[in-house]
């Protein structure tokens, strides 16, 4: 694999790779950026776009994949070639564009934001004016979130602590007053619905953990390092 300091994204004669990634989010790259350091991949940015040596292709590609298991789904961007339809809305609360973000990721429509203004790949058009109806109507709920101020940060503390120490009754204590408060069905302002359902999720698996007969410290400490992995990328 090239050296990162052998690497030059704007050698004309070398073949990289582009991945666009003009819709992920400060999050999401900051997460990206993480793992690509962490696996040694050569990188650069050229606005908006990320850019690998060819050789570097098979592992990228595999951290995209694992990312989207983690933290994805992720918004498809619409090119700027793309026939595109406009959407003006102005009028709509974050609330509302939060549940309209979401849909558009699931149902992998490509789609782009100008300020108020949503621009949809023009084969979609039909089906997100239908979204945009059912989300006026109330036919499609707007969430509201009832996750506690700070929750993610929270858990990631106690996941980190008790991944360092199984003993430690304080971040126990937090952990069994946190859980009852938390639902799959609300997330955290800005968090997608599946990414909080794993963090849930994490959260029963370690609390359960410290009920199992017979007591296993090392399964608390990897439940404890899963949901602290699982926080990191949002804290």
């Amino acid at each position: 694999m090239t050296d990162q300091h052998e690497f030059d994204a704007n050698d004309d004669e070398a073949v990289n790779v582009f991945y666009d990634l003009t819709v992920w989010d400060t999050d999401q790259r900051s997460a990206l950026v993480e793992s690509l350091a962490a696996a040694s991949v050569p990188h650069a940015w050229r606005e908006n776009e990320l850019v690998v040596p060819e050789s570097a292709e098979d592992i990228t590609d595999e951290i995209f994949d694992r990312l989207e298991r983690e933290i994805g789904p992720f918004p498809i961007a619409l090119g700027d070639d793309d026939e595109a339809v406009e959407f003006q809305l102005d009028e709509w609360s974050v609330s509302e564009r939060g549940v309209l973000v979401e849909q558009l990721i699931a149902g992998e429509i490509p789609h782009r934001w100008e300020g108020d203004s949503l621009f949809v790949i023009g084969d979609a058009a039909d089906d997100v004016d239908e979204l945009l109806d059912a989300i006026e109507s109330g036919d499609l709920a707007v969430l509201d979130s009832s996750a506690p101020d700070g929750a993610l940060a929270a858990l990631f503390s106690i996941g980190d602590n008790l991944a360092r120490s199984v003993d430690d009754a304080t971040a126990r204590m937090q952990l069994f007053g946190l859980a009852p408060e938390l639902a799959e069905s609300s997330p955290p302002y800005v968090l997608a619905i599946n990414v909080w359902a794993s963090v849930v999720a994490a959260v029963e698996q370690l609390t359960t953990s410290f009920t199992e007969e017979p007591f296993d410290p090392e399964h608390i400490a990897v439940a404890s390092g899963d949901l602290r992995d699982l926080c990191r990328p949002w804290v």
